[in-house]
């Protein structure tokens, strides 16, 4: 269950958030929503996919940390495994909201039934004893800001993509050493051959956008696959 309120240092000047790493607060998830501006930080390290939300018909993109429901193969115990933590992990428990409507004025808002919110007197301050922001805290609302106007950017990236038709459906059987096999169905990807036979006034007209550089970088992610299988036979103990 979750429990939203609009931040105030009125109202949680003594909050404190742990910021650690743990499936206990959250981090053992099969996968994370990201945004396109994120893809050059993610390509190195994890697979970016698409999904097709079955009532909305929209597009999303996720990094992909394991391959069954609460599995982070990027998680070992308490140590984060790669070099980047992926926004929507990172900014926990906070999220924003709108008042009203959509385009209404951002707000801060705040899980409080979050297991990162601190019930025992550790963590990370949000305010100080002045009501001031903590740097941790300032440096939350950065990222808070970048992966909203990244969500509200995105349409017109995936609006591109279904134009050109450069999105393809895709589904991996992996089989590991021990014999087990995980199925994976309703992502989509990149089509390499459609993006190759656009011609150059489409490919400029991708560029001109900023549309062309996260494109390549999640066609370029899809190389992590083999190691996020390695990983995960290494789990089973068959590395």
């Amino acid at each position: 269950m979750s429990n939203h309120a609009i931040l105030s240092a009125d109202d949680h000047r003594d909050l404190r958030v742990i910021t650690d790493h743990s499936a206990s607060l959250g981090d053992a998830v099969m996968s994370c929503f990201t945004i396109p501006a994120e893809f050059r930080r993610l390509q190195n390290e994890f697979v970016i996919l698409f999904r097709r939300d079955a009532r909305s018909r929209s597009f999303s993109a996720l990094a992909l940390l394991g391959f069954e429901a609460g599995e982070n193969l990027y998680l070992d115990g308490t140590e984060w495994l790669a070099g980047y933590k992926p926004l929507a992990l990172t900014i926990a428990p906070f999220l924003v909201g709108r008042a009203e409507q959509d385009d209404g004025d951002a707000q801060v808002h705040i899980d409080l039934d979050h297991p990162r919110i601190s019930k025992s007197g550790g963590g990370v301050r949000i305010f100080d004893d002045h009501g001031e922001a903590s740097p941790f805290f300032e440096q939350t609302v950065r990222q808070l800001g970048a992966l909203d106007e990244g969500h509200r950017a995105s349409s017109e990236f995936f609006a591109t993509l279904e134009r050109h038709d450069l999105l393809e459906p895709f589904a991996l059987d992996v089989e590991l050493r021990n014999g087990a096999r995980h199925r994976m169905v309703g992502y989509h990807i990149i089509n390499e051959d459609r993006l190759a036979s656009l011609e150059g006034g489409a490919l400029a007209e991708l560029n001109a956008s900023g549309h062309l550089l996260p494109i390549y970088m999640a066609l370029a992610s899809l190389e992590n696959l083999t190691r996020l299988i390695e990983s995960k036979n290494r789990q089973v103990g068959h590395g």
